[in-house]
């Protein structure tokens, strides 16, 4: 039986999410805290923290900014611009880039920016995007850990200390740039916020020909090399409210386009429009732990009282783990096609990965499924 939280709708099987006393999740009560947030005083704190790394002689870029081209890197770097700092946009190349994505990308660009866009071996990624679906049942692997390990390699190379990151999905402090000693990035830390999900990039050496020389984009510089630089990161999100919709209507004021309608799996139409694979990795989402895309939306509008819990409760009934038999508007059949996967093989993945318990299964224990092989929660709220 799933345990949801009393103010929003995320169950108790989202990793890291605790529900008090009282049945209120940790994420409600860290969005509680914002009140007592005197973000006067902490946007203070930034200029003052990205003071320390402007360089006023114009002899290096200020900052390096991490950009999909999304909503939220389109909206980090307007900020940045708006403070006069002269940033580095760094892109790793997403497994499936979208139309889309890519006018958002050159969108992007033409704010103003220096822009350097990674595009690692698309045959090995191709393979790590099959292991990670197969054996970590993530099939975005490669994708994230290249979202943080590329922009570091890139402060390496430039020898621009700062790196400028978004939402702090911790919501508890700055990054380490904040601190006023030992505020060099790490290794460790860097781990915590890259998404490995317990596959280290040194494990795959040796599966399906892959070899060292394949991973380096994947590879953080040495702690000695981070620590020659000086590179240190921040949290924009721990110094400037950050809400997903408002950075949208920014990042569409300057040039952002959206979906033409809601997106497969969430209930909007703003945000995960640059690779076809993400409808997967909200899926397997789903699967593991019985919320998906439409469920984080939801508690993020429900937490800013733009939506009642019973307004989102049905939305997340409708809109929540259907079965992605698309993605903006490609087939499923063509996102596996990289991968050398067929559709009844990524069938039997997925059901490899589904927590049996969470969902309805008929009196032998075989998962329930309707035409379109829909899954059906056993509970959808508290009792």
């Amino acid at each position: 039986m799933l345990t949801y939280c009393k103010r929003c709708v995320m169950p108790d099987t989202k990793p890291d999410l605790h529900l008090d006393e009282e049945g209120i999740c940790n994420a409600c009560r860290s969005y509680e805290r914002r009140n007592a947030v005197d973000w006067d005083a902490r946007y203070q704190e930034l200029l003052q923290v990205l003071e320390r790394y402007r360089h006023r002689d114009g002899s290096n870029w200020d900052c390096i900014v991490p950009v999909s081209g999304g909503k939220d890197s389109t909206y980090q770097v307007v900020r940045m611009l708006q403070l006069g700092l002269n940033p580095l946009c760094v892109t790793s190349t997403t497994c499936d880039l979208s139309p889309l994505g890519r006018q958002n990308i050159e969108n992007l660009k033409r704010l103003g920016v220096d822009h350097i866009e990674v595009s690692p071996n698309p045959a090995i990624r191709a393979k790590l995007n099959r292991l990670g679906l197969t054996q970590v049942g993530d099939i975005s692997w490669p994708e994230h850990v290249g979202i943080f390990t590329i922009p570091v390699r890139a402060a390496v190379q430039f020898n621009v200390p700062l790196i400028v990151w978004g939402e702090n999905s911790q919501n508890e402090y700055g990054g380490p740039a904040a601190a006023a000693d030992n505020n060099v990035l790490n290794r460790r830390w860097l781990e915590e916020f890259g998404g490995l999900l317990g596959m280290r990039v040194s494990d795959l050496i040796g599966q399906d020909g892959i070899e060292a020389k394949h991973l380096i984009h994947y590879t953080y510089p040495s702690d000695e090399e981070l620590r020659r630089v000086g590179v240190t990161g921040l949290f924009l999100g721990h110094y400037l409210p950050w809400d997903g919709l408002s950075n949208a209507l920014i990042a569409q004021a300057n040039g952002f386009r959206t979906y033409d309608k809601v997106v497969e799996g969430s209930m909007v139409n703003y945000e995960n429009l640059d690779n076809h694979q993400t409808g997967i990795h909200d899926y397997f989402k789903f699967l593991k732990f019985g919320f998906g895309r439409a469920t984080d939306l939801a508690c993020l509008h429900i937490r800013r009282g733009r939506l009642t819990r019973r307004d989102g409760l049905e939305a997340v009934k409708r809109l929540d783990g259907n079965f992605p038999s698309e993605y903006l508007g490609k087939p499923l059949a063509e996102i596996l096609r990289p991968l050398d996967l067929g559709v009844d093989e990524f069938v039997r993945i997925c059901d490899k990965f589904t927590n049996k318990k969470i969902f309805r299964r008929d009196a032998s224990g075989v998962l329930l499924k309707d035409r379109s092989g829909n899954l059906t929660k056993i509970n959808y709220d508290n009792p």
